[in-house]
């Protein structure tokens, strides 16, 4: 199955989420009749995703460093565990939400899995609160970027477990 990605209208209590987000964005695979949870799905696109991605991630990870920015989800609260660098605040089988809060912005993923039998579909939603400069020239820099990454990430959900 060829997934296709596209970007929707975010449907998230942003308030409840990430009070103060200034940037809200939504992505929505339909996967048909592909059994996966919201955990599932965020495990397929954050840890299964397009090699490429990785090698974007590593680059900004070494680039973020010398200004003390989170490259991990080390020492982040996270109730549910993590998946890759994200911490897990919040987990139901038909949403996970997951992100951590750093000292340039606050980042959350939402993963929602809605639908039955042959229609099923998962959203993912991005909410972003910048709190200073730095924070909103890394949102810039990044948003570029955004974009074609959670596509290629989304992507990765219809195909099986890697």
């Amino acid at each position: 199955m060829i997934a296709k990605v596209r970007e929707v209208t975010p449907n998230v209590d942003a308030d409840a989420v990430l009070a103060g987000a200034q940037f809200i964005d939504a992505f929505r695979v339909e996967i048909g009749a592909v059994t996966v949870d919201a955990r599932e799905a965020c495990v397929r696109m954050v840890l299964h995703g397009p090699r490429w991605i990785d090698v974007l991630l590593r680059l900004r990870n070494i680039l973020v460093t010398p200004f003390g920015l989170k490259t991990s989800g080390e020492g982040a609260r996270a109730p549910y565990g993590l998946i890759g660098l994200f911490p897990v605040v919040s987990e139901t089988p038909e949403r996970l939400v997951a992100g951590f809060n750093d000292a340039h912005l606050d980042f959350r993923l939402v993963v929602d899995v809605a639908g039955d039998g042959a229609s099923r579909r998962v959203t993912s939603t991005t909410l972003v609160r910048t709190h200073n400069l730095l924070g909103r020239i890394y949102l810039a820099l990044i948003m570029p970027f955004h974009k074609l990454v959670v596509r290629g990430m989304m992507g990765r959900i219809v195909e099986p477990a890697r």
